[in-house]
């Protein structure tokens, strides 16, 4: 890795994200601090690019900023938050498999109350309300349709 320091927007060109997502990371401790040129620029340290490619990697399997902000304060302070992550990636695989078992049941009866619907329609003359919609109180008052 190269020594010399970066400025942001070399920082944002080289990771994929904006100079104020860097900005963001810095407040949130994500990122070190880096140094300043007299006139206010930021310079940061080229290993900084790694660090905003694991952030963007830890995000997209749906770690939180104020979880990474967490784990790497311990991690920077010589700490090994290993099992917190661990930890943390099967609560989230968890709560996901508990989110796609009730999307499959909503798809279950959606497909159930399209057809409910189709029969309905087909019953209705052109330009005549069907109130389709009304057909969810019965079904939540577990009436069949």
């Amino acid at each position: 890795m190269e020594n010399r320091a970066l400025r942001i927007g070399e920082v944002a060109r080289r990771t994929g994200v904006s100079p104020d997502t860097l900005r963001h990371y810095e407040r949130q401790g994500l990122i070190p601090k880096p140094k300043r040129t007299a006139a206010g620029y930021r310079m940061y340290s080229p290993d900084v690019i790694e660090r905003v490619r694991l952030i963007r990697s830890a995000l997209s399997v749906g770690f939180t900023i104020r979880e990474l902000s967490r784990i790497f304060g311990i991690r920077d302070r010589g700490g090994a938050p290993c099992a917190e992550v661990r930890s943390l990636a099967a609560f989230k695989l968890d709560h996901l498999e508990k989110r796609i078992a009730e999307m499959q049941d909503l798809r279950v009866k959606l497909r159930s109350l399209i057809k409910t619907w189709d029969a309905m329609l087909s019953k209705v003359p052109a330009g005549r309300q069907a109130r389709l919609l009304d057909v969810l109180i019965s079904k939540n008052k577990g009436e069949n349709v």
